[in-house]
């Protein structure tokens, strides 16, 4: 139903309208007693094996929704009720910001994919606070964390601390996210000094604040091998819990979208599709060299249940979606999780 009938009307509207048409839909949908639990009997999937211990956490299934869907936590009782065992929010910075100019969000339906520049646009952290004390489903919920735009990278520090210190009794681990490309700068913060300080601070801060909420990095899939043996360097000398790959590209390498089309929307990070067998890369490079201590959650490029076996063969411990949840629709997470069940059987 949903790729017959509900996407093709969605995609006669502009992403960022339909987005946020669709979060009204569903936070309607909430207050009709019983519908929820109707949706929660079609989407969710439950089986032993799907159970994870990760991080400190009990996960239902190794299937969670990746940040920039529900950047203010609006959803998260409702966006649980599609199976999903937990939600990263975010990114949240610590005042509101509207992000990038619009048009910002472009869909390639040739490549199965989007190409976004939304820029941290969210309400700021405080908003998302009054949500996250009112809610009522016990998923799991990750705290996607950057500086606001304003910010210079020598202050960026104080941003990410402000966040972890107000954020932390709220939600279960952190995400310190420098792998975005629409902040002018960000991904400065990947190089390996600042990088280095930025983590140890957030983490002494998490420790200093109990119970400590684990702290994950989110990298882009662009970096090179020199710049990924770097972050595995990292990741030992911080002691980051874990870590999350990957964020979007920059790249438009072996896209079917004519060049024309591409010139015409500009700059911005591209998910999807395109995204799946270099995420799968970075995965089995990482956990070649971490071992098996350190969690990985993949996400980028995940559109069937085969991508996702695939991310879990290679060494992911957990996998998110996005992309493909706007384009397969929300039965993906229970396939993904049928199809995880049927392999472990």
């Amino acid at each position: 139903m949903y790729k017959l009938i509900l996407r093709p009307l969605f995609f006669l509207v502009d992403p960022e309208k339909i987005h946020y048409r669709v979060f009204s839909w569903l936070k309607l949908m909430g207050k009709i007693p019983g519908l929820m639990s109707i949706v929660r009997g079609m989407f969710q999937y439950q089986h032993t094996s799907l159970k994870r211990e990760i991080l400190g956490l009990t996960f239902e299934n190794p299937v969670g929704l990746a940040a920039g869907f529900d950047k203010d936590a609006k959803l998260i009782d409702e966006l649980s009720a599609f199976g999903f065992s937990f939600i990263e929010i975010g990114t949240l910075t610590p005042k509101a910001q509207p992000g990038n100019d619009k048009p910002r969000m472009f869909r390639l339906p040739e490549d199965k994919a989007l190409i976004n520049r939304m820029g941290f646009n969210n309400g700021g952290v405080n908003e998302a606070i009054v949500r996250l004390k009112n809610r009522k489903s016990p998923v799991i919920v990750g705290g996607n964390i950057g500086k606001n735009k304003v910010t210079p990278n020598e202050s960026a520090l104080d941003d990410y601390l402000h966040c972890v210190k107000v954020l932390h009794p709220y939600v279960d681990y952190f995400v310190v996210n420098v792998s975005s490309p629409n902040t002018p700068g960000l991904r400065e913060l990947q190089e390996k000094e600042p990088l280095q300080k930025l983590l140890r601070e957030v983490i002494s801060l998490s420790k200093a604040i109990s119970p400590y909420k684990p702290v994950l990095l989110k990298i882009a899939p662009d970096l090179t091998q020199t710049q990924l043996d770097d972050i595995v360097e990292i990741l030992k000398t911080t002691g980051t819990d874990g870590i999350i790959a990957n964020n979007t590209t920059i790249s438009r390498e072996g896209l079917k979208t004519p060049k024309t089309t591409l010139d015409a929307i500009g700059n911005g990070g591209l998910s999807g599709a395109p995204l799946t067998q270099r995420s799968t890369e970075i995965i089995r490079y990482l956990r070649e060299r971490l071992g098996n201590q350190y969690p990985i959650i993949s996400v980028g490029g995940i559109m069937t249940p085969s991508d996702a076996l695939e991310k879990l063969e290679a060494g992911a411990d957990l996998v998110q979606i996005y992309t493909g949840f706007i384009y397969e629709g929300p039965g993906l997470v229970k396939a993904i999780n049928k199809a995880i069940a049927a392999k472990r059987s």
